[in-house]
């Protein structure tokens, strides 16, 4: 397999790009496309159509490849991969029986392959504007598919919009679909990992009421004081206090407890001012155990580097391509560093790299389980077996 990545700000800068990585003789078959929702997806679709070349496209909220971070553009990792090797699968989700659409596609996927693994971009946003449920996309592909199938990928972004994201291909779009480019795990190897980086603070918090994504009460006291407490606000709530989401709550996730091991992040999204709740951007049934964090740190950006360090050691080997789905909370977060995060991870695998930030993010922690992540960098290298 070859790959090469390429970035523009316009279609006519795409297009340049495109014909100049073809100079050398390279000849891709696959544009895994990430672009902004202000940029002309029909355009980039029929370029590559014109070029016989498959797409597998996401929208993003900011993309990046080796060397260049942008927001409002597009960002792209061309594969040349022989067509026997994958397939580019499809589904629509708009009457809203999302397990229906997955038993068809992981179906398809079974049936072109014996061992397929996956590459799965689905939407951000759902039919009613809220975010989508990315857990439950994941559990049915894994119901679907087998547990020991490998897929990793993201969930579509609209530049911080929360409005409407897309997915597509050549000749389809969606703003509630799921694209799927399917990979015979026999040539093509997948090796990745989701991590977060966030550490606990504190003692365990355990979800004492709530409903759907609304969050009422923790350890039996309001789960808006305690929460505003916790980021040293006063217990009597004010319309300011209102406003903390606009510029604090994403930095201050919090760390939830799997039956698996696990943790996984979930943030509160704003206050909903009728109920006295907080709504979260995933559910968190009673029960659910979960830790406040700690700020953010310089490490973080080194653990990602090291433990991806550490599998590329334990695996010996190398990659052909890599792809990097980053949450879109990472960014204002952890500011420059995360650049320096999706370069190093570029860099120690010394291969075409393409990402973008997401509203969420498939795949697996280091010797975990299939799972869906929030405020993660997930990451995945594609390499050809000789």
């Amino acid at each position: 397999m070859k790959a090469k990545s390429i970035h523009g700000a316009s279609i006519s800068e795409i297009k340049t790009a495109l014909e100049k990585s073809l100079v050398d003789g390279f000849s891709p078959t696959i544009a895994i496309v990430f672009i902004s929702v202000h940029q002309d997806r029909e355009a980039v679709r029929k370029l590559f159509k014109s070029k016989n070349i498959d797409v597998f496209g996401a929208t993003s909220c900011g993309e990046f490849i080796n060397g260049h971070q942008t927001e409002g553009e597009i960002a792209i990792l061309l594969l040349e991969l022989a067509k026997e090797h994958y397939t580019i699968l499809f589904e629509n989700m708009e009457d809203g029986n999302m397990d229906n659409a997955i038993s068809k596609l992981a179906k398809s996927a079974l049936k072109q392959f014996p061992n397929p693994s996956l590459i799965v971009c689905g939407p951000g946003i759902n039919q009613k504007g809220e975010h989508f449920e990315g857990e439950k996309l994941v559990k049915s592909l894994e119901k679907q598919l087998g547990a020991e199938k490998l897929f990793f990928g993201g969930m579509a972004g609209d530049d911080w919009a929360l409005k409407e994201t897309f997915v597509f291909t050549n000749t389809k779009e969606s703003n509630y679909g799921i694209v799927t480019l399917v990979l015979n795990g026999d040539k093509i190897s997948l090796n990745g990992m989701a991590i977060t980086g966030w550490k606990p603070m504190g003692i365990v918090r355990t979800v004492t009421k709530s409903e759907g994504k609304l969050l009422y009460e923790i350890d039996g006291k309001s789960a808006v004081e305690l929460y505003l407490k916790y980021l040293g606000k006063s217990d009597k709530i004010t319309e300011k206090d209102f406003k903390i989401f606009e510029d604090l709550a994403i930095e201050y996730p919090f760390l939830v407890e799997r039956d698996t091991n696990e943790t996984v992040i979930k943030s509160p999204t704003k206050i909903d001012h009728a109920t006295n709740a907080l709504v979260m951007d995933n559910p968190m049934p009673e029960g659910t155990k979960f830790w406040f964090t700690q700020p953010p740190e310089f490490d973080i950006v080194e653990e990602v580097i090291e433990k991806a360090a550490q599998l590329k050691t334990d695996l010996d080997t190398d990659a052909d391509a890599l792809l990097i789905f980053s949450c879109g909370g990472r960014k204002p977060i952890l500011g420059p560093m995360v650049t320096d995060e999706n370069e190093g991870l570029a860099e120690l695998w010394d291969t075409p790299m393409a990402g973008f930030f997401s509203y969420g993010e498939f795949g697996r922690v280091l010797n975990g389980r299939q799972n869906f992540h929030g405020g993660s960098c997930c990451w995945v290298t594609l390499q050809e077996n000789e």
